[in-house]
Formats: C-alpha cells, sequence, structure tokens
C-alpha cells in the first residue's frame, strides 16, 4: 500500500516536471511582455514534433538523443524569435486582447504547418535509450523516464533560479516583471530584453514537448491542450512568479495523480477547480502580487462609444431589410448558414457586452451559451415542453449562472478574471460531460426538434434572425442607456465613478449576468437548430471563436462583434469548403488584421 502511494506521488511529481518546463517559459515570457501568449502552447507542439523527427532520423544512442532534445528546444526558441521580431514587436503597445488574438492567429498557422509537414496521424516516438525499464520503490514499479524527467524539471528550475539571481540578464527580467517602465526609464535596450525572454521561453517550451516524446504520442492537438494547463499553472502561482509556477506545477500535479484515486468522477475538471478556489481566496495567485506601475488594463483606450450616424442607419437599415427577404431566395445550404451568422452575431454580442463597455474579458463564455442550450433540451427531453417554453426558460437559467459565477469573476481583472471565466465554465463541461444519467455525457441530448411549423428552413431563418438580431438591438440600447453608461464609467476610472456614487461591483455584476441570459438565447436556438446538444457547446474552443469574433470586429465598437461575427463565421465556412490547411490561412487573415487594422473591421470606417 505504501509503495503504491509513493508511485503514486512520483508519477504527480513527473507531471509536475512536465507542466512546470512549460509554464516556466510562459511565466517568463508574461512577466516581462505582458504579453497572453496563446501560441505557447504551439511552441510545445512544435518541440514534441521536431523532437520525434530528431528521434527516429538520427543514430540510436544517448548523445544522439538528448542533443536531439537539446536541439529541439533551440530550434523552437529561434521559431519564438522570429514570431516576436515579425509580429509581436510591433503590437507591444497594443491592446492585451489585440496581442492575444495575434498569438492565436500562430496557433492556426503553426496547427496547419504541423498538418503539412507531418500529417494527420499521432506519431509514436523511440523510448530513451538507456530508459525503457522500470525501478522499484517499495516492491512498486515506477517508469525509470519518469524518474530522469523529475530530475530534469528540478535542474531547469535551479538553472533558471541562478540565471535570474546570480545574472544581469536575470535581473532585468526580474525587473521588468515589477515595473517594466521603470526599466526602460532607465536605458535597458527593452527590445532585445524582450528578444532574450521570448527565445528562453519559447525554448523551455519546446524542450517540455521534445521531452513528451517517450511519454506520448505526438499529435495535432497537443497545443490546445497543454495551453489550458499551463495557464492553469501560471495564474495558480502568480503571473510573472517563477517559484510560483513550480509550487502550482507540484501542486497540480499531486492533485491529479491522487485525484483519480480519490474523486474519479472529477478528474477532468479537477485542476481548473483548485485555480477557481485558489483565485476566490488569493486574487493574485500563490506568490503573485498586484501588478505595480504597469498595471495592464483590459478596458479600450478609444474615445466614448457614439451612436450610428445617419449614414449608419442607411447602412444596417438596408442590410436589415436584405437579411429579411432573403430566406425567400437562398437555397436550403445557404440558408443554414445565414442561420450560424445569426447566433454568432448574437455570441459575439453578448461577449462584447462585458468586453467592451465592461472592461472584462472572458476567456470561458461559451459555458452561458451551452447551459442555455441544454436548459432548452433537457426541458424538452424530461418534459416534453414546447419549444416556445425552452426558449423562455433557457436565458433565466443562463443568467442564473451568469449571477452565480459572475459574483466571483467580477471581483477580479485582467488575466485573473478572464481564467477564472474559464476555470467556471470548465467546471460547467466537466457536469455535462460526466453527468451521462442526466446529460448523456459525450452521447448529448438528441431530438430537440422545433414544432413542425418551424421545421421549413425559411421559417427558422426568419425566427432566427429576428431573436438574434433582436437580442443584439436590446443590449445595443442597454449599452447607450444609463446603465451602460454607468458600464462604462467604471471600466474607464473605478475610483472616480465610486466617487459619484456607481456602485461599480454591482453594475459588473449584473451586466455579466445579462451577457449570460441572452448568450443562453443563442445557445437554445442553437439546440433548435441542430436538434441535438453536446457537451462540446461550452468547451473552450467556442469560447475562444467567441473571442475571435469580438476582436476581429473591433473591441471598441458596438457594429464590430456582428462585423466580426459575420467575417469570422463566413471565412471560416468558405475556408473549410476550398482548402484543407483553412487554419493557416484564417491565421495569416487575423495576424494581417491585428498588424495592419488594429481597432478592427469597424474601424476600417467611422466610430459607430
Amino acid at each position: 500500500m505504501l509503495g503504491n502511494l509513493v508511485v503514486q506521488a512520483l508519477s504527480g511529481l513527473a507531471s509536475a516536471a512536465s507542466l512546470f518546463l512549460v509554464s516556466a517559459g510562459l511565466t517568463v515570457i508574461f512577466g516581462v511582455t505582458r504579453i497572453v501568449n496563446f501560441a505557447h502552447g504551439s511552441f510545445y507542439m512544435l518541440g514534441a514534433y521536431l523532437g520525434w523527427t530528431l528521434a527516429t532520423n538520427l543514430p540510436r544512442g544517448h548523445v544522439p538523443f538528448w542533443g536531439g532534445v537539446v536541439l529541439a528546444a533551440v530550434i523552437v526558441g529561434l521559431v519564438g524569435v522570429v514570431v516576436e521580431l515579425l509580429l509581436l514587436r510591433r503590437i507591444y503597445k497594443a491592446p492585451e486582447l489585440f496581442q492575444l488574438l495575434a498569438t492565436f492567429g500562430v496557433v492556426l498557422v503553426v496547427q496547419d504547418a504541423a498538418l503539412w509537414i507531418w500529417g494527420p496521424q499521432d506519431l509514436l516516438g523511440p523510448r530513451a535509450p538507456g530508459l525503457r525499464g522500470a525501478v522499484y520503490i517499495l516492491d512498486s514499479r515506477f517508469p525509470l523516464y519518469d524518474l530522469v524527467l523529475i530530475g530534469i524539471g528540478i535542474a531547469v528550475f535551479l538553472l533558471l533560479w541562478l540565471l535570474f539571481q546570480r545574472t544581469r540578464f536575470g535581473i532585468l527580467v526580474r525587473a521588468a516583471t515589477a515595473d517594466r517602465e521603470m526599466v526602460g526609464a532607465l536605458g535597458v535596450n527593452q527590445r532585445l530584453l524582450f528578444t532574450g525572454v521570448f527565445f528562453l521561453g519559447s525554448a523551455l517550451a519546446g524542450l517540455a514537448g521534445a521531452l513528451q516524446v517517450p511519454r506520448e504520442s505526438v499529435n495535432l492537438q497537443m497545443d490546445l491542450a497543454i495551453i489550458a494547463e499551463a495557464f492553469v499553472v501560471v495564474v495558480v502561482g502568480g503571473l510573472g512568479s517563477l517559484p510560483g509556477a513550480a509550487l502550482a506545477a507540484l501542486l497540480l500535479g499531486q492533485m491529479q495523480a491522487f485525484g483519480i484515486l480519490v474523486f474519479p468522477q472529477i478528474t477532468l475538471v479537477l485542476v481548473f477547480l483548485v485555480m477557481a478556489a485558489v483565485l476566490v481566496v488569493r486574487p493574485y495567485g500563490l506568490l503573485g502580487r498586484a501588478p505595480a506601475g504597469h498595471a495592464a488594463s483590459l478596458a479600450p483606450v478609444e474615445p466614448p462609444i457614439a451612436p450610428l450616424s445617419p449614414r449608419g442607419r442607411l447602412v444596417a437599415g438596408v442590410a436589415l431589410v436584405l437579411a429579411l427577404l432573403a430566406p425567400l431566395v437562398l437555397a436550403d445550404y445557404a440558408l443554414v448558414v445565414m442561420t450560424e451568422i445569426c447566433l454568432a452575431i448574437l455570441f459575439a454580442a453578448t461577449l462584447h457586452f462585458i468586453m467592451g463597455p465592461g472592461g472584462m474579458a472572458s476567456f470561458g463564455h461559451a459555458a452561458y451559451f451551452g447551459i442555455g442550450a441544454y436548459a432548452a433540451a433537457l426541458l424538452v427531453k424530461h418534459l416534453a415542453a414546447p419549444m416556445e417554453l425552452s426558449l423562455l426558460a433557457a436565458p433565466f437559467a443562463a443568467g442564473i449562472a451568469g449571477l452565480a459565477f459572475g459574483w466571483f469573476c467580477v471581483r477580479l481583472s485582467g488575466v485573473y478574471a478572464a481564467m477564472l471565466t474559464m476555470a467556471f465554465a470548465q467546471i460547467a463541461w466537466s457536469t455535462a460531460f460526466q453527468w451521462v444519467d442526466f446529460t448523456g455525457g459525450d452521447n448529448g441530448i438528441l431530438g430537440v426538434w422545433p414544432p413542425a411549423w418551424a421545421v421549413p428552413k425559411p421559417v427558422q431563418a426568419w425566427g432566427t434572425l429576428i431573436l438574434c438580431l433582436g437580442g443584439a438591438f436590446l443590449l445595443r440600447r442597454a449599452i447607450f442607456a444609463p446603465f451602460g453608461a454607468a458600464l462604462r464609467a467604471q471600466r474607464d476610472s473605478v475610483l472616480r465613478a465610486e466617487a459619484i456614487g456607481i456602485d461599480t461591483m454591482r453594475i459588473r455584476w449584473f451586466a455579466f449576468a445579462i451577457a449570460a441570459a441572452f448568450a443562453g438565447l443563442a445557445g437554445a436556438l442553437f439546440a433548435f437548430t441542430k436538434g441535438s446538444v453536446f457537451p462540446t457547446y461550452m468547451a473552450i474552443p467556442r469560447s475562444i471563436d467567441g473571442l475571435m469574433m469580438v476582436l476581429l470586429g473591433g473591441v471598441q465598437t458596438v457594429t464590430g462583434p456582428i462585423l466580426g461575427a459575420i467575417a469570422y463565421t463566413g471565412l471560416h465556412e468558405q475556408l473549410m469548403r476550398v482548402t484543407e490547411l483553412w487554419r493557416a490561412v484564417l491565421g495569416a487573415i487575423i495576424i494581417a488584421l491585428v498588424l495592419f487594422f488594429p481597432r478592427g473591421l469597424a474601424g476600417l470606417g467611422a466610430r459607430s
């Protein structure tokens, strides 16, 4: 029994070592550059593919294998330098969310580059030479390679500690993490420092990926799978804190190792439960500190939002008339695409409501979309409720969830708040995925069809158009109402808003719930158009889709989410039809928009 517990603890240490190697690079990059680097998971995946290529093509032996691991890390580090020089260096002064959009474009490009080079199949690498067997610990077997991986994790931590404590580069990194503006004022070459930091962080991600080759198959899903856990480690430990990342990786590694024994039903969401609990108690992580001197803000830097101009109203009116007439002439497939665009518009508008006027980013907004979908589907399945009643109940259920989750989320700011929203979304996703008796698990809920009068495609298109655009219009009215003015006031200056009597916490909380309710309506409509509901409706990729729509359109404008939803959904649909490498094309378009049109598509014209 004792031997099994020791082996389980060592397995947790091996997982912690892998998590730390990835998270250390992400911690260093964010601490200095303040970039939420979604592409860090892509660097990890690239390191794994390069490690596999070198391991399978170099001669067998200790030196070629470990030399290949180091070489893969160096190559990935150089790729990170190229990304920093060509892309990120041009947008360091842009709002954080646009930097996030740019790095997500890199994710799409790297995914298709890996697909083109290595193919779609999973790749199995060779075992590390001399480390194929296991050692006996209290009569229990433990893989020898995992033991070496633990040692590598400890060695890397010590080397990084020495680097940051005993070298001039490390002192500058720590100084920039504490106060980036002051370091620049003292004459330090920030460009060179940022490039060095990006090389180090990317190389650590590549090293972690290459070290995984003997442990697991290399595949195209590695990037998004690891980035979520890496963000959890960085946020739980405290942004910019290397010891915090090590402590958080150790904590989460052990929780995963023993959680599968004690709480097997919640293993999928255990790390996010831990993150939510930590952030509620310690808003800046275990060893993190409140930002000083460079407090990042998610609030837009544009002038106050202005209503539509007369010309804008004319264009919007013409577009609405054409949309209402479209179901009379479009074929069934085109009507399906039109319906999906309408749903995307409402979903993007709800996210924009808290991101733009509210200044609150969310990485888990799909939770409320999914809760609305499940609420409607469960009413149909268990109570045989009509569609009309389900569509009324879905926003109520999502709004209640928004009130519950938002009560915690609105108390945080910046990346911490965004990560807490993702934690709650993963909790909701895990509940839907593992509560098989009630939700159907990954089999979903089938047979969620509208009544006979709403089955024809034109009727569905008209109904979805009216409800979605009506919801978006109500959100727009709220933005220009006194409530919206108070919401924008707390976004721009909490202290000034409170000085004139605005309850900023309550305003943010209500805005969060309103956005959640309308997102639930979009989810319920989506359920009836598809005839089914699955846990993927509230998974992280759907939340990312919403972010991309809002940022593509322009977070500083009210029409931005509408244009972004149309562009993103339309591009996604058309590119998938014409090329297998549609992600790379879409990613390149996103990067180009960030570089040349930082205000989004709505910024191409006058503010609206």
